[in-house]
């Protein structure tokens, strides 16, 4: 049920439970569906699994929709969280298991429908942040003209990425060429030795046992050993199963394999959404590991984008700077958190609110230099 129902003109503004099966109806999905940046992470397939398993805490779908007709027109779940050390404000729900933080925006959704959207999210402290947004998106693009002088792009990274068609292909060519080519086909070779090798691409309803696989092969490396697997809590578990069981049902979930014989060696989890793939989670088996099995799945599921019919470009979601995906997934997407304020001391805030994110990512620089001093 909306939680409240302010409004002018020919926008109505609702905030919904994502949890109450009566409130969102068709038009989540169908927003999801005709958005103009793809965002799986956004949508209920995933979004209801992630909350009801790892704590809704006062997450609210923020819609803004047509008065007349009821069409979405905007929507992203919104919750307070803290974004630095110290500071919290209202943001997208993005987390590490989702790092997209994209709203979904028709395309008819105009500058007052994102305006009222701002509005709406940052309530009333004023601040409102976005984080894992991707700048060069039309949705950043939009977004940021709705409002001219009343955003900031903090937190600004890249992350591996690839895309279509003949650009994509040039980038799976500088990857896969020379001395890592000839070294990874050896590999491959040497693999081989155990078992006869095979690559297998999984959607629909074999992506579930396909994903129960998976789960085994990651709890069986050092993510188990460090409590980090999935397998490792309930709850994740059960996160992690209803969403592969939510979006397996439309082929939103390809789970590609490397098997030795009959023993599965690594594995990639990835979402689809219109042509665009989000590389989810990779596990292998730490036996071969002399073998790059992660490397070489990696490869594969670029050359199976690659093939597949209307592949718009893929997204590796990978930490920037990836020791692994970033030397074969070429293309970089940068993101940043777009900050927007409002009212009198909305500049203040934002300001203590990018001093705090900076803050954070001194403490982090300062924690991986000394791991790395006491590492090396």
């Amino acid at each position: 049920m909306p939680l409240d129902t302010p409004g002018a003109g020919q926008h109505e503004l609702v905030f919904l439970d994502p949890l109450d099966p009566d409130a969102p109806g068709v038009g989540w999905q169908a927003l999801c569906d005709a958005a103009i940046d793809r965002n799986p992470f956004f949508s209920p397939g995933f979004l209801c699994p992630l909350l009801e398993n790892m704590g809704r805490g006062s997450v609210r779908l923020v819609v803004v929709r047509d008065r007349v007709t009821g069409r979405w027109l905007v929507a992203a779940p919104v919750g307070r969280r803290r974004l630095g050390l110290a500071l919290a404000t209202s943001a997208t729900w993005s987390t590490d298991y989702s790092p997209l933080g994209t709203p979904l925006i028709h395309p008819d959704a105009g500058e007052d429908a994102l305006r009222c959207f701002f509005e709406a999210c940052a309530g009333h402290g004023g601040v409102f942040a976005m984080s894992y947004l991707p700048l060069h998106s039309k949705s950043a693009q939009r977004l940021i003209a709705a409002v001219p002088g009343r955003t900031r792009v903090v937190a600004r990274s890249a992350r591996a990425s690839h895309g279509s068609g003949g650009n994509g292909a040039a980038q799976l060519a500088a990857a896969d060429s020379g001395k890592r080519r000839k070294e990874m086909r050896r590999l491959l070779r040497r693999l081989g030795d155990h078992g006869k090798t095979r690559f297998s691409s999984h959607q629909g309803a074999d992506a579930i046992a396909a994903f129960e696989a998976f789960l085994h092969l990651e709890a069986g490396g050092w993510k188990g050993r460090t409590g980090t697997a999935l397998l490792n809590a309930p709850q994740t578990a059960a996160f992690a199963r209803g969403v592969v069981a939510n979006m397996s049902r439309g082929d939103g979930v390809r789970i590609d394999q490397l098997r030795v014989g009959e023993e599965l060696v690594a594995a990639l989890v990835l979402f689809q959404d219109r042509g665009r793939v989000f590389s989810w989670k990779i596990a292998f088996d730490e036996a071969y590991a002399r073998y790059s099995p992660g490397a070489q799945i990696a490869l594969q599921a670029f050359r199976t984008n690659l093939a597949s019919p209307g592949f718009t470009g893929a997204d590796s979601l990978a930490v920037p700077g990836h020791t692994m995906i970033g030397p074969l997934w070429r293309g970089r997407m940068e993101t940043g958190t777009l900050l927007y304020a409002r009212g009198t001391f909305g500049g203040l805030l934002r300001t203590l609110c990018v001093a705090d994110l900076k803050l954070k990512q001194a403490a982090r620089r300062a924690a991986r230099s000394l791991k790395r001093r006491l590492t090396g």
